[in-house]
């Protein structure tokens, strides 16, 4: 379990936190239909695919799609917004009031359709959008008014806990709207949160937090898209000139980065095992961020739940909130396999270190038997973790064990051993090894230090000079004096 992260207190604010708090969102509203069916031919008439439609579904999308994540998450939301005077705009308002969302700052607009996104659906696979939508922002008499009813909310019970920016650049939120609404909410202490569009930032200047996607603060700096560390640089620079507390980039498969003032870059990794659908996980994202800083988690608490949430929905089909069942069992299980998830074999421990070394993390490896672990290992372990951001344990298999210490080893089998070390705060990856030695493991993985205990000399640490040629460091670690494996095993034997 990462120190930043205190399930207790997660869980504390899912199961009774969040009841107590109410969410203002305010943004572009979409109704998102689908065309479900199943496509066993192609078109006579073109080289399509016929879809055979079985069901019509449709669900809020856009700034809607925020505040049905925060509803079925338990939170109390009004949503703002414009819809068009038309029976899609009706139908949107059926569906989020029905949900439970105060839809009452929700305004018609005579000159403009409900904006409305239809898929077409073949199976699981998205065959066809078509999108209805006028971008031109509302008149000035329809805006002026809206900012009027928005800003008497932030004052009227149920008073909210934060504020909610969803910008999809449709039009509803200009510069002075937004100004408007973040320094109303701002000067009544209230983090406004914002998902943002464009490249031009800076009407949400003064606002909690920002949360691109890479390629959204990409386009905005401007900065190349594949320098993800000069990115996060410009992310930082950013701060400071919007006025932001701090800044939440979204890294798609690389996770979640948390950009504060004079802080190197904190970044959390995805949690999602299969991808289905990546609509509406930035809602997702806005939504469990907000609720979670409004209920007074750090924002790595925060990030952690929205990076377990956005997990959960694109692992299926369409654009789906997150629900209070499902953000529980991902706590849950998040918090029960964080020990297990360490044990990786070599093809995992690969990928997941190249991700950790993309990330800047610095990464250090250590290796041993650990048979019947003890003061002197966690010891040494944990200075081990102070070289660097993650640290990788080498574990001979019983095998290996057998070979080096003798017939009566191991004490503890493989699995155990490793699961031991896995529960170690210390500990970021365990990787067993059938060989004699963990030179092959070392060179696979390439860390950044190579650590050993100083009853070696380098020259006779394993690994030593393949991890100087690629610019790394061997450092040997003292020892707690009087500890070992080995004298436990004989105070047993002859005690």
């Amino acid at each position: 379990m990462s120190t930043d992260i205190h399930y207790t207190r997660l869980l504390q604010a899912i199961t009774h936190d969040f009841r107590t708090i109410s969410i203002l969102v305010v943004g572009d509203l979409m109704l998102d239909r689908y065309l479900w069916g199943e496509v066993s031919r192609i078109s006579p008439e073109a080289p399509v695919p016929v879809v055979r439609l079985n069901r019509v579904s449709e669900n809020p999308g856009a700034a809607a799609n925020v505040a049905m994540n925060l509803v079925r998450l338990g939170v109390q939301c009004r949503l703002a917004g414009f819809v068009g005077q038309d029976t899609d705009g009706a139908k949107l308002k059926e569906i989020v009031t029905a949900a439970g969302i105060d839809a009452t700052a929700i305004w018609p607009l005579s000159d403009h359709p409900t904006i409305t996104k239809t898929r077409i659906i073949g199976g699981h696979q998205q065959m066809l959008r078509l999108d209805l939508e006028d971008t031109r922002p509302p008149g000035e008499a329809d805006r002026s008014q809206f900012v009027e009813r928005l800003l008497r909310m932030l004052d009227t019970p149920p008073i909210p806990g934060a504020v909610i920016l969803s910008d999809y650049g449709k039009g509803a939120l200009g510069n002075a709207t937004c100004q408007a609404i973040i320094q109303a909410a701002r000067a009544r202490n209230l983090p406004v949160v914002v998902d943002p569009k464009g490249v031009d930032y800076s009407r949400y200047h003064g606002a909690t937090t920002l949360t691109p996607n890479r390629r959204e603060l990409a386009e905005a700096v401007p900065w190349p898209y594949a320098d993800l560390a000069g990115l996060l640089g410009q992310g930082e620079r950013m701060i400071q000139s919007l006025g932001l507390d701090f800044l939440t980039v979204t890294l798609s498969e690389l996770g979640i980065a948390l950009l504060e003032p004079g802080t190197a870059p904190r970044r959390i990794p995805a949690m999602a095992k299969e991808v289905y659908d990546v609509s509406g996980a930035g809602d997702t994202v806005v939504a469990t961020l907000t609720v979670g800083l409004a209920a007074g988690l750090s924002r790595m608490e925060a990030l952690h739940l929205a990076n377990l949430a956005a997990g959960v929905v694109v692992g299926k089909v369409g654009t789906t909130p997150i629900t209070y069942p499902e953000i529980l069992a991902a706590l849950s299980t998040d918090a029960a396999m964080g020990e297990s998830d360490k044990i990786c074999d070599r093809n995992r421990a690969l990928t997941r270190v190249t991700a950790w070394r993309e990330m800047g993390n610095k990464i250090v490896f250590t290796n041993g038997c650990f048979d019947l672990l003890h003061a002197g290992h966690v010891t040494y372990l944990e200075k081990a973790r102070r070289l660097g951001q993650r640290l990788i344990i080498g574990l001979n298999t019983d095998a290996s064990v057998r070979r080096l210490k003798g017939d009566s080893r191991p004490v503890i089998n493989e699995n155990d051993r490793a699961r031991v070390l896995a529960a170690m705060a210390s500990i970021d990856m365990v990787v067993l090894f059938d060989d004699d030695t963990p030179l092959n493991l070392i060179k696979t993985l390439r860390p950044h230090v190579l650590a050993k205990g100083a009853d070696y000399t380098l020259e006779q640490v394993v690994g030593y000079r393949e991890v100087l040629e690629w610019g790394g460091e061997c450092v040997l670690i003292p020892l707690v004096e009087g500890k070992s494996s080995s004298r436990i095993v004989e105070h047993i034997k002859h005690p």
